[in-house]
């Protein structure tokens, strides 16, 4: 595993919290490794087995129904912590969407870590508070918005979230940004619970206000990010 001096997240993941010895321990005990797009790293419903910090990429949470579609239930981003500490099985697969490096750790070994550590377990709940904000958000999101209001609130939040690692900000021009996107359309559509019709009319009808200019499928200008939130409401 790379020293954790030189990681790009060191500085907003759970393990901000530990200092030099600590962070040496921990370091100790985990492993950095790449996955790749398509990749699973954790499955629905198996025993939570590992954790991870993501240190670069995207990955996403996803459940499947009982006639076998699966929902996208949330995604990840750099310095995000996924998996189950503290026992349990996994109630969603994590699989990467793009490329993806993440720190991962032994659930036992990561358990008994946080337990000598008071401080990575006040982090742990910070998180999981955070968590559970973002997920209440998201619950409105998905019951209150309309189709307009659900693209521009997911876009916002992705440049948020990808700042500096997949979000450009013009520096002459703060508020225009520019993202590439790890998702296809498809994919944005099952996160938002619309159809990509839907989601294609959406990315249309903002590019006419000239709110987005969209120079292909993958990479999304957003022209006037203050329009942007005010059209995500």
């Amino acid at each position: 595993m790379a020293s954790c001096d030189f990681c790009v997240v060191r500085n907003r993941a759970i393990c901000s919290a530990l200092e030099g010895a600590e962070l040496a321990a921990l370091n100790a005990i985990g492993r950095t490794r790449t996955v790749e797009p398509g990749e699973s790293l954790i499955w629905e419903g198996e025993d939570s087995i590992l954790v991870a910090n993501v240190i670069e990429g995207v990955l996403k949470l996803s459940s499947n129904t009982e006639d076998g579609r699966e929902q996208i239930v949330g995604v990840v981003y750099p310095s995000d912590f996924i998996g189950r500490p503290f026992g349990g099985t996994s109630g969603h697969g994590v699989t990467a969407l793009t490329e993806a490096k993440v720190c991962v750790f032994s659930r036992g070994d990561f358990d008994a870590f946080a337990h000598e550590h008071p401080a990575l377990e006040h982090k742990l709940l910070e998180r999981t508070l955070g968590e559970l904000d973002r997920s209440r958000r998201w619950m409105l999101l998905l019951g209150r918005k309309s189709a307009s209001q659900k693209l521009a609130s997911f876009l916002v939040e992705l440049s948020e979230r990808l700042s500096g690692n997949g979000c450009a900000i013009d520096a002459e021009k703060p508020n225009r940004r520019t993202i590439t996107l790890p998702f296809s359309r498809q994919q944005i559509a099952d996160v938002l619970g619309l159809t990509i019709e839907t989601v294609s009319r959406q990315f249309t009808q903002l590019k006419q206000d000239g709110i987005l200019e969209l120079p292909s499928r993958r990479e999304v200008i957003i022209a006037d990010f203050d329009a942007l939130v005010a059209e995500a409401g």
